[in-house]
């Protein structure tokens, strides 16, 4: 296990992350929220692990801005940007909720809580359903919602969802966490109102590689071998790639890749009943006897 690049991948994220947190966005485009996020973490030394996610009330994850994208936050938004950044393909998946309406704090709260409550009881041995016990009796206990359908999950090199899953509600059976091994822990929080789950949505703005075959289409060949020497198994934004295609172009290679199942595209995921959505997420590294949480505040 390559300790030392995680740990140096976390300490990036962190830091990120806690200037985004304490950040006035409003007014911003999502698009500047991206490119800056990501700037901050290539200016520490560490590549993307993924483009920022910047997902708006409703939608819980997986929106990146698209390029030049219009969308501009405001001042009764609640904002989940979810960070990764990576050193050698070795991961540190973080997040925060930034929210300027006083009345989704206790949201907001909840999901840190419930973060807080997990990290606080890990080590080596411990049962993933364990974990998602506590998230769920935490974020009820306040008055809110946990969401079911989406979990946090393991972590290998150049794989972000490497296979476990760290639940954000108690289930049967499921794994116990190894030592040394990397995993991210993410709980998800809505209303009371909210039906704590999320649909797929129309929009698809985050994509990977799923095959490096040949599709027999020169320039989108090109493309593919793009995208692997610059992200291998690792995610993707369009406008990551408009920097080497101009974007109509890009788009029409991008849509023969996933045609040709070379590529992959993820739909945002909304809350079912369309109720916000907070979210608080670290890295971290059960020992045997406690944890190392590789995305921490210093």
């Amino acid at each position: 296990m390559q300790l030392e690049d995680y740990l140096k991948a976390g300490k990036i994220a962190a830091e990120v992350r806690e200037k985004v947190r304490v950040k006035d966005w409003i007014g911003k485009s999502v698009y500047e929220i991206c490119e800056e996020v990501e700037g901050e973490i290539k200016k520490r030394g560490a590549k993307c692990a993924f483009p920022v996610n910047a997902s708006i009330n409703e939608i819980a994850a997986h929106y990146t801005a698209e390029p030049n994208d219009p969308i501009t936050i405001k001042d009764t938004d609640m904002v989940k940007i979810d960070l990764g950044a990576q050193i050698n393909g070795y991961i540190a998946d973080t997040a925060v909720t930034v929210c300027y309406d006083a009345q989704f704090d206790g949201l907001v709260q909840a999901a840190e809580e419930a973060l807080g409550n997990a990290m606080s009881m890990i080590k080596a041995g411990v049962k993933a359903s364990d974990i998602g016990r506590t998230i769920e009796t935490t974020i009820k206990q306040r008055g809110y919602k946990p969401i079911a359908n989406l979990s946090g999950h393991s972590l290998e090199q150049y794989t972000i969802h490497a296979g476990k899953s760290i639940p954000n509600i108690w289930s049967i059976g499921g794994f116990s966490l190894s030592e040394n091994s990397a995993y991210a822990c993410e709980p998800f929080v809505t209303t009371e109102q909210g039906g704590g789950f999320v649909r797929n949505g129309q929009i698809k703005n985050i994509f990977a590689i799923n095959s490096r075959k040949k599709t027999k289409d020169a320039e989108a060949d090109r493309l593919l071998d793009f995208i692997w020497k610059n992200f291998n198994m690792l995610p993707f934004a369009l406008r990551w790639i408009t920097k080497e295609w101009e974007e109509k172009q890009a788009k029409e290679l991008l849509n023969v890749l996933i045609k040709k199942k070379a590529v992959q595209a993820y739909p945002i995921l909304i809350e079912v009943n369309e109720q916000r959505v907070a979210q608080a997420e670290h890295t971290f590294i059960p020992l045997e006897d406690g944890v190392t949480v590789t995305t921490k505040a210093l």
